[in-house]
């Protein structure tokens, strides 16, 4: 990712052990390193939190200053990468922090100080070490005197940039980890079925060892001629091949084309037919060579009618070369195709430079940005350099001669020249429906710029993370861009294997010179990795930042994502971008032994979902879901500022990028989002409790109601009953105390008498059954009273049923009589209230 400018906390010309500015107007002599003291400090390596898994430190130096920000620190070297720690801080400087696979080389420097005191005429020198990473940066260090430290750390570095050994490279050290690669042959073939409309079927390695993944649709077939890598070291161990073409008949064709590099399909439509192949130049000579199973092959890429009609489609050959250089290649063996021979084709030469071309062009443009930056690493910004607040030089005829500086790296010319020979075969499949066959002269370098780059115009689906993954492994992995050698890095050969990438093929094929292995194994020595490095990857990055900033709704991903892509690629931390072909990466083992670069990319973005900055915020599914066909004039490239400024200019590198602000508004929306999914939860938690609540309110109410309703019919029960009683003659009053009034009227007698009953001595009960029935007992004790010469015996004549008018008692024995009391029973039915009954259980026999 793009990292910020370092703070200067810690600066030399801050070193309170002495560090005196000079007045020189030299760039070199801004400080007079020779009053810089050794710093004392002590550090144990067991307690470096900043170390990763397995990384361990090999040496260091202390006092060390980076001249490109002047900040004083620590710098180590590990078996993985070389770290500089701020003495201030102790925090890592991202700047003065390299992997060593990064380092493309790195020198001694001595500068000589002419002392400008009075009393001497003496010179001092700075030890300087001047490190130019293949990321763009050029970084210096400069080192005490007189300490041997800058020693130590080139013989470390030398001993560990360059190991002999590809296990010697910290992915191995390191292990799988968390990080574990599944099979990449799995992932492939997976993707050939996508490409047949077969995505429903899933490959597995058992499908792989059984041999069953060889499935077809009507045009198109896997084949398997190359599971051992017989065919062509460099292909991958299945091939997507014409139907129409048998295997043998492919055998012969690999006799043609330079290192057995026979045309396979790259991606091709299963709607109109159309195809898109790669392969390598053709033999031909300068005795024009034919070969009719080449021919063949080649016309079976256009053997299907375009929509059924009655005429093949259009053959197009481009050739990734300038004419030129492909009619030198004749020369030696090599050369192109002639439109003679292969029925309705057109040749196009696109003029696009080799990889010795590519990394001048690249050394220059570095240089560029570093003589230009702000963080140049002659420790001075530029628009200080020359003094005076101006930029590149003080006047405008030195920031035209900048600007034509930039113009004859020829960086920018070259990626446009991919941009454009891409666009050309995304239009010509896209609208045309033909069949294309890219080739360069080995078909591994400007081929696999060209077809996986129109691959990601003509299908969304490689604009997509899991497509982008999809296209990496095979267009550039699966059919063997050799990338140890286009980065620097060890590969197997000139180990004990011995194993040349460039050998030809076992069985009966023919030799070739193209074919041939130029040396029995492959040299160690710094000079033929030199001759082989070259940044053909990185420039086909360069181009989809082009393509992302031309489309930036068309993308799953971001600009960030691919300089951190770029980044894990460079550093050779992971096992995927080892070795040459899909082949060596299988001797080593680097599938079982390496971390995966995808699993950590991903685990990366799992920390944030869609949140992370490898997100791109733009991206719509909907708005781009076709090919993208970019007009010429919109293919004027133009610095990638996340990856070309980070060092030499950082904080123009994000300078007018809305795209840190839209994210920053990103999170702070999801997390309103957020907020708002919590709030709603929250009311609809409140909706369900004051639901519940209408329901406990619904209830009470009705229980309220019901009680009103029995409250009602109670009071009309008790009106009942006192009508009843007072029909009898007696009055009886309900009162809220614990006593009950009975009033007794007698027409016989002028005056009442009134009884106060307690209820502990009168009885009055109220019960409500399932028949709605209201009992009243009402009980007058009195004490050796004569029924008839007192109230209650009048009460008793006067309510008897048993006693009839002008007669006496007809139960002159009973109890009441005998006990000198009388108790009358009354009972209410509500049914009928003016019905009376008496309780024959009161009246007790002896």
């Amino acid at each position: 990712m793009a990292a910020s400018r370092p703070s200067r906390s810690v600066s030399a010309r801050d070193i309170s052990i002495g560090c005196e500015r000079l007045d020189g107007a030299g760039s070199w002599d801004t400080l007079e390193w020779t009053k810089i003291e050794p710093v004392t400090r002590s550090v144990s390596h067991a307690n470096f939190e900043f170390l990763l898994e397995a990384e361990r430190v090999l040496d260091e130096g202390h006092g060390v200053v980076l001249v490109n920000t002047d900040e004083a620190g620590t710098l180590f070297v590990t078996n993985f990468r070389l770290l500089f720690l701020s003495d201030g801080t102790r925090n890592i400087v991202p700047l003065g922090t390299i992997p060593l696979a990064t380092i493309e080389k790195f020198n001694k420097m001595v500068v000589k100080i002419q002392s400008t005191s009075r009393n001497t005429n003496k010179s001092s020198s700075r030890r300087l070490l001047q490190i130019i990473g293949k990321d763009m940066r050029i970084i210096v260090f400069c080192f005490r005197p007189r300490t041997k430290q800058r020693r130590a750390i080139f013989d470390a570095l030398s001993r560990c940039t360059k190991p002999e050994r590809i296990w010697d490279l910290y992915a191995f050290t390191c292990g799988p980890s968390k990080f574990s690669n599944l099979s990449p042959k799995v992932r492939l073939l997976n993707e050939y079925f996508r490409l047949l409309g077969k995505g429903f079927h899933h490959a597995s390695m058992r499908m792989i060892e059984d041999g069953s993944f060889t499935m077809s649709n009507d045009s198109w077939r896997i084949s398997d001629i190359n599971f051992n890598y017989s065919l062509c070291q460099s292909y991958p161990f299945a091939l997507l091949v014409p139907k129409s073409v048998s295997d043998d008949e492919i055998i012969q064709a690999s006799n043609f084309r330079a290192r057995s590099r026979v045309p396979a399909v790259s991606w091709c439509n299963p709607e109109t037919g159309a195809v898109l192949a790669r392969s390598s130049q053709p033999l031909v000579g300068i005795m024009n060579t034919r070969s009719t199973a080449d021919e063949k092959l080649v016309a079976a890429l256009c053997a299907q009618l375009i929509d059924g009609k009655d005429s093949r489609r259009k053959l197009y050959i481009a050739d990734a070369r300038p004419r030129k250089n492909a009619l030198a290649n004749g020369a030696m063996g090599g050369g192109s195709e002639s439109s003679s021979n292969y029925f309705q084709s057109e040749i196009v030469f696109f003029g696009i430079d080799n990889i010795h071309a590519m990394r001048e062009s690249f050394a220059r443009f570095r240089d560029y940005l570093d003589t230009h930056g702000a963080a140049s690493s002659d420790g001075m910004s530029s628009f200080l350099r020359h003094g005076g607040w101006t930029w590149g030089g003080g006047n405008l005829s030195s920031m035209s001669a900048s600007v034509s500086t930039l113009g004859d790296s020829g960086w920018l010319i070259h990626v446009q020249s991919v941009l454009a020979g891409s666009a050309w075969i995304a239009a010509r499949v896209a609208l045309e429906s033909a069949a294309v066959l890219v080739h360069c002269s080995d078909g591994w370098d400007r081929t696999s710029q060209l077809v996986s780059l129109a691959n990601l115009m003509l299908d969304p689906y490689y604009r997509t993370f899991t497509g982008f993954q999809a296209l990496v492994e095979k267009d550039w992995l699966a059919f063997g861009h050799p990338f140890s050698d286009r980065v620097g890095m060890p590969s197997i050969s000139g180990s004990s294997f011995e194993l040349s990438r460039n050998a030809s093929s076992t069985g009966s094929f023919s030799s070739s010179p193209l074919r041939q292995s130029s040396g029995s194994s492959q040299a160690s020595n710094s000079s033929h990795a030199q001759n082989n490095y070259s940044p053909i990857f990185l420039q086909w990055v360069d181009c989809v930042s082009q393509l992302l900033r031309i489309y930036p709704f068309a993308f799953e991903f971001s600009s960030n994502f691919l300089v951190d892509f770029l980044d894990c690629v460079l550093s050779c931390r992971f096992g995927n971008f080892l070795c040459n072909s899909e082949k060596e990466r299988q001797i080593c083992g680097v599938d079982e032994s390496c971390g995966c670069l995808w699993a950590y990319l991903a685990d990366m973005r799992s920390s944030e979902g869609r949140s992370h900055a490898h997100y791109n915020l733009f991206y719509d599914t909907l708005k781009h879901n076709g090919p993208l066909l970019p007009p010429a004039a919109a293919l004027a490239p133009t610095l990638w500022p996340q990856f070309h400024l980070r060092w030499a200019c950082p904080f123009e590198s994000q300078a007018g990028e809305l795209e840190a602000e839209c994210r920053n508004m990103a999170i702070k929306f999801s997390e309103l989002q957020k907020a708002k999914e919590v709030a709603e939860m929250k009311a609809k938690e409140y909706l369900a409790a004051m639901e519940i609540l209408n329901v406990d309110l619904q209830n009470e109410k009705q229980v309220s109601s019901s009680a009103m309703n029995l409250a009602k019919r109670a009071s009309k029960e008790n009106a009942a009953i006192q009508r009843a009683v007072q029909s009898l003659g007696c009055r009886v009053n309900f009162t809220n105390s614990s006593d009950s009034t009975v009033d007794v009227e007698s027409s016989l007698m002028e005056t009442s008498q009134r009884l106060s009953l307690p209820r502990r001595e009168s009885e009055y009960t109220m019960e409500h059954n399932d028949r709605s029935d209201l009992s009243v007992s009402i009980t007058v004790d009195a004490d050796d009273v004569a029924p008839s010469s007192s109230p209650l015996g009048q009460v008793c004549e006067t309510l008897c049923p048993l006693r009839t008018q002008g007669r006496g008692c007809q139960w002159p024995d009973a109890a009441c009589a005998q006990l000198g009391s009388q108790f009358i029973g009354l009972k209410a039915n509500f049914d009928a209230f003016d019905r009376l009954s008496i309780y024959d259980r009161y009246f007790k026999s002896e």
